[in-house]
């Protein structure tokens, strides 16, 4: 099982199994802190603790003096060790105490008790199953696929759920008796019981922080320095992502600030302009002076589409996931850490979805109807410009903003396959294997927790508990360990992550579509002009021009093969129909295709 996760670590690696047989532990590393010295597994004084563990705690140094003080003994420098001996103190509670980000388990021989733990916004995956009395856990699917018991039924409602969001929510995965634990949670072997428990939220349930605007903005600014400076403790070469974007901007600009070298960034391209973002990465690197390496690719789709179907284990279809790869992979010839821009957009509402709550709050006098005939009648236009025109944002605003439900709002821009669509598609057989309404379920279940928030925290929250975590964190996490390196994301620091979303969410969406307003005024000083006004863009690509260009063979040849459709799962018919639509012109269905596309991949690959 270890072996197949080498990529993750390919530093080396470590196993121990108890003395009675019942217990085995084993990882794969790559060497951050300690290099010489951190190997796992790494046991306390007496040897009746032990743990392996992926990730890294950014306050152990801290950890380690309160702990040395009271008379804990440690052989190595490493974080690793930092994790044992504060559960001797602690127990479980332990967990409360790292800043990081981590999937770890530790074996206690006295107590006879298992501990499994994952980080609070899900930066380190966490797989595990049960089956004949016995429970196997791993970082990724391919490591369970090697467990002798291994059981490889399809689970037909989390396939449901992956046509919705592009990804599979925790606690399932494409296999029915496989679970992910769930982000912020820890899962306890003891006495013969399993329970699984959250140890974490986001401050849902306290008051918005009686605090001034300014004393906002210089909070935000010393607490992500902070947050960055924490980031930057490495044995290793260190660089970042910079993508032109405010979020990676800043990032790299603090970074700068506490550097006393040129930062190295990284920045890719495609060779379509509308989706390439270099000419704004380069700017920011020219502010401030970074060791600047760009690339622009041409993906070879035959090759990339295959090994990412793998690596992620299974369907996973965001398809920034594409360039994430590229990006990492090319990073990692020059480094071996790299910070990022992640979380921005979930802090300060960076996203339409976010203008759309807004704004559906703000219309509550105009009746629904009326914006949902507006999008009609807008849908008479086709997607001219595809997902980046204006006809399909306005359009798909404008449903939104019409749809009086707030949950069933957030899936509406969350959700890619509607229900109405998913029982078209699916035949007769499989629909009757799936309940519907699934999908909003899942969305409502995160409304419900966050009550008291205003309109634009309780979205905001929505997105931490859904969309961050499960596609966001995944994608970027697998992306980048496949080609063995580390990735750092500053602004989801826990501490820093607490105290914004208790800041009023009018500061974060200003008026009715000024977003991320809090975060642009607080470092304005330190961004060029162009940057902090320019359009937001993501890491998107060509997906509408690609299916009629370069994935028209590939997709052909796959999700409209005999094979595919022998599957049992689309109607044939309806597929053509959506392929035949967007050849066309007419719609663009290139999110929906591209969702078709690896879910094949992974039938054939994962």
């Amino acid at each position: 099982m270890a072996d197949a996760l080498a990529h993750r670590g390919p530093d080396g690696g470590g196993a121990w199994v108890s003395p009675d047989g019942r217990v085995g532990l084993a990882m794969r590393r790559l060497a951050i802190i300690d290099v010489a010295g951190g190997r796992q597994p790494i046991f306390n004084e007496d040897g009746t603790v032990g743990i392996v563990f992926n990730g890294e705690i950014y306050n152990f140094e801290v950890l380690r003096k309160e702990l040395e003080a009271k008379g804990h003994r440690f052989k190595t420098h490493s974080d690793t060790e930092t994790i044992v001996h504060l559960y001797e103190e602690e127990g479980v509670e332990c967990v409360r105490r790292l800043r990081g980000m981590f999937a770890f388990s530790l074996w206690d021989e006295k107590r006879q008790r298992l501990f499994l733990a994952r980080d609070r916004f899900g930066k380190k995956p966490l797989f595990y199953m049960e089956r004949g009395g016995r429970l196997a856990w791993a970082s990724e699917l391919q490591a369970l696929k090697k467990f002798p018991d291994f059981d490889p039924e399809m689970h037909p409602e989390a396939l449901d759920l992956f046509l919705s969001f592009q990804y599979i929510p925790s606690p399932f995965t494409i296999y029915k008796n496989v679970r992910k634990l769930p982000p912020a949670h820890r899962l306890i072997v003891e006495k013969g019981a399993v329970r699984v428990e959250r140890y974490w939220d986001l401050p849902v349930n306290q008051p918005p922080l009686s605090i001034g605007l300014e004393e906002a903005k210089f909070e935000i600014r010393r607490r992500l320095t902070e947050a960055v400076k924490m980031r930057l403790i490495s044995e290793v070469p260190l660089g970042a992502f910079l993508s032109g974007g405010i979020d990676s901007s800043v990032i790299v600009g603090l970074m700068s600030e506490l550097s006393d070298q040129p930062v190295k960034t990284f920045s890719i391209g495609f060779d379509h302009e509308e989706f390439s973002e270099l000419p704004f990465a380069k700017e920011v690197a020219r502010r401030f002076g970074t060791d600047h390496t760009e690339f622009v690719v041409k993906p070879e789709m035959a090759e990339v589409l295959p090994l990412l179907a793998r690596h992620y284990g299974e369907p996973f279809a965001d398809p920034s996931a594409l360039p994430t790869y590229y990006v990492a992979r090319e990073t990692r010839r020059h480094v071996t850490v790299a910070l990022n821009g992640d979380g921005g957009d979930e802090n300060f509402a960076g996203y339409l979805r976010h203008v759309a709550a807004l704004g559906a709050h703000r219309a509550r006098a105009v009746p629904g109807a009326v914006w949902k005939a507006g999008a009609k009648t807008l849908s008479l236009l086709g997607d001219r410009g595809g997902s980046k025109g204006w006809v399909w944002r306005v359009r798909r605003l404008m449903e939104s903003v019409g749809e009086s439900d707030p949950a069933a709002r957030h899936l509406g821009f969350s959700c890619f396959f509607p229900d109405p669509l998913k029982r078209a598609l699916y035949t007769e057989a499989f629909a009757s294997r799936v309940a519907e309404g699934r999908a909003l379920r899942y969305i409502r279940q995160a409304f419900d927790r966050a009550p008291s928030a205003d309109v634009i925290n309780r979205t905001l929250y929505t997105d931490f508990s859904t969309y961050l975590p499960e596609c966001l964190m995944t994608k970027v996490d697998i992306a980048s360990m496949a080609v063995s390196l580390e990735g750092r994301s500053p602004l989801l620091d826990h501490d820093f992550a607490e105290f914004v979303f208790r800041l009023p969410g009018r500061w974060k969406l200003k008026g009715w579509s000024q977003t991320k307003w809090i975060f642009k005024e607080t470092f304005k000083d330190l961004l060029p002009p162009s940057i902090l006004k320019r359009k937001k863009m993501g890491f998107g690509i060509p997906l509408g021009p690609w299916f009629r260009g370069p994935l028209r063979p590939m997709f052909q040849e796959t999700v409209l093969s005999p094979e595919a459709l022998q599957r049992g799962y689309f109607r044939p018919e309806v597929l053509q129909g959506l392929w035949d639509e967007h050849q066309s012109g007419r719609r663009d269905h290139g999110y929906r295709l591209w969702a078709l596309l690896m879910l094949e991949m992974w039938q054939r690959h994962g």
